[in-house]
């Protein structure tokens, strides 16, 4: 059997190697096809490889009736239109692991030019001017590097910063002691990472959570003489903060190969001395982007040949029969792990998934998959999918066990997730009520009833008389009114616990009143 693969954006010729060395593949390469020219050129085409230029369309994907993958030879997947692809059963892979070490080396790039404010002299040079006293700079030797984010690229920055004799204080919400020890690197909260760097970088996605992650509370933390790069993602530092910071002296400098609008043409930071910044080179060298190329063609013959994928985006496919039975379960399933996600503190380290009653007869896997792509999405947003998302536990060393009983405590089917933290261990159970949809029916050890959709209160209290009206009579202050309210408990006078539905957020200063209360535990909001 042959497969013709169509090359719409230019590639390097090692690119795409793998490609013309499969016997079984026929390479179409014309770059740079326009939209009509594409349509009448993909009718029969069996993949597609793009960069950035080309978007792949759902009028393209319609169209390609023979098209099984799209490769994009790069991380970011904007110019696909995924829905289209998982509707129509087209598989998206792409290359996150080609750009690692070029954005590791341009972030330790960027640090020494800031220290040494290399861009800086270079100017003055081409202006005629020798001035070395006013180009002093910092040694990196004992300084303190904090990492915000210690995934493939963070590890790659602080494995090189121990190489220059920095010492490392890092933050990711999946690091634990045991594994900063073995990294050599010294584990901290957000905060602690903050007040110990005397140079700051960032290497998180962007996502809701952690836009502006660095912003001017956070920058208070910091010490005057510190300096901040971002090479991921423009967004995570805001930037109006930030040239505030620089502007009355209480941050040193600042390095920045990414911005929230690109291009930055204009862009009032770059005014000021202490910055230096580069037009998003993270990703930018030669073997970068013949290894992002290499990985998708590779990754495309291999699906071709076998299904297999190293680097899907998107929904793996699965038999209709299968798919029309769990259908209904996969909001409810990746609703309980958003949930558990929300109210459970700590660092992860084991997921437990049962699955009881009918759904026993049924290929789940599907379903664990909603699950940990809800229960990582608070840390990870939107690149965990379906999909990737077992792999992205597993390189965050977290244990998945999923179990299968007849036992459903006399519900059709029950789903129960249970998370285990450095912390605590927390579970919640739930199911598909005939007419009524999505319920979780119970927390912990406690039985409830209530929609997992919209604004959610979760209140651990003591049960004592008035406990409720006083939670009542505080959100009534601010404004809040409760859509419905469900109670559990175990014991008469011991602990318990109330989920409120309420119409609109709930906001920190009314939290911290409620956290205030007598006989209030534990006070978690939840978006769903």
């Amino acid at each position: 059997m042959s497969f013709r693969v169509l090359i719409c954006d230019p590639l390097s010729a090692e690119g795409i190697h793998p490609l013309e060395s499969a016997s079984d593949v026929e390479v179409i390469n014309t770059p740079g096809l326009d939209h009509e020219t594409l349509l009448d050129t993909i009718t029969d085409i069996d993949a597609i490889i793009v960069r950035s230029q080309t978007t792949i369309t759902r009028e393209i994907i319609e169209r390609a009736q023979n098209l099984k993958v799209v490769g994009r030879a790069g991380v970011g997947v904007d110019n696909i239109d995924l829905e289209a692809a998982t509707e129509f059963g087209v598989v998206v892979v792409n290359a996150p692991d080609g750009n690692t070490i070029s954005t590791a080396e341009h972030t330790m790039a960027m640090l020494m030019s800031l220290a040494r404010n290399i861009p800086q002299a270079y100017h003055l040079l081409r202006r005629d001017k020798w001035e070395r006293k006013a180009m002093v700079g910092v040694e990196l030797k004992d300084k303190t590097l904090g990492i915000v984010g210690l995934g493939r690229i963070g590890n790659e920055v602080a494995r090189r910063a121990k190489g220059q004799r920095m010492n490392v204080i890092a933050y990711d919400p999946f690091l634990t002691e045991e594994k900063a020890e073995k990294m050599g690197v010294q584990c901290g909260t957000i905060e602690d990472v903050l007040q110990a760097a005397d140079f700051l970088t960032v290497h998180t996605p962007l996502m809701e959570e952690t836009k502006h992650l660095i912003d001017a509370e956070a920058l208070k933390l910091m010490k005057p003489s510190a300096r901040i790069l971002n090479c991921a993602r423009g967004g995570i530092i805001d930037e109006d903060a930030l040239y505030e910071a620089l502007v009355e002296k209480r941050i040193a400098g600042a390095a920045l190969d990414v911005f929230e609008e690109e291009p930055a043409i204009g862009h009032k930071i770059l005014e000021l001395d202490e910055v230096i910044a580069t037009p998003h080179l993270g990703a930018s060298t030669i073997e970068a982007q013949e290894n992002v190329a290499i990985d998708v063609s590779k990754d495309i013959v291999e699906i071709l040949r076998e299904g297999n994928a190293k680097n899907p985006v998107n929904i793996a496919s699965v038999s209709p029969e299968v798919l029309e039975t769990l259908a209904p379960y996969f909001h409810l399933s990746e609703q309980l792990g958003l949930f558990l996600s929300r109210i459970t503190k700590g660092v992860l380290e084991s997921i437990n998934i049962d699955f009881a009653g009918e759904l026993v007869d049924y290929e789940t896997m599907p379903l664990t998959r909603t699950t940990l792509k809800g229960i990582l999405s608070r840390h990870l947003g939107a690149r965990i999918n379906d999909v990737n998302a077992f792999k992205a536990a597993s390189d965050k060393g977290i244990t998945i066990n999923e179990q299968k009983t007849t036992s459903s405590r006399g519900f059709t089917n029950l789903i129960t997730v249970q998370i285990q933290t450095d912390e605590e261990t927390r579970s919640v159970s739930g199911t598909l009520l005939n007419g009524l949809g999505s319920r979780i029916v119970k927390l912990d050890q406690y039985s409830v009833d209530v929609v997992p959709a919209g604004h959610l209160v979760l209140i651990r209290h003591h049960d004592k008389p008035g406990a409720i009206g006083k939670v009542g009579s505080l959100l009534a202050e601010d404004d809040v009114n409760i859509a419905a309210m469900q109670v559990g408990r175990k014991d008469q006078g011991g602990h318990a616990v109330m989920v409120l539905t309420v119409d609109k957020p709930v906001n920190e200063a009314c939290i911290e009143k409620l956290e205030q209360l007598e006989d209030i535990r534990q006070v978690n909001c939840v978006e769903l």
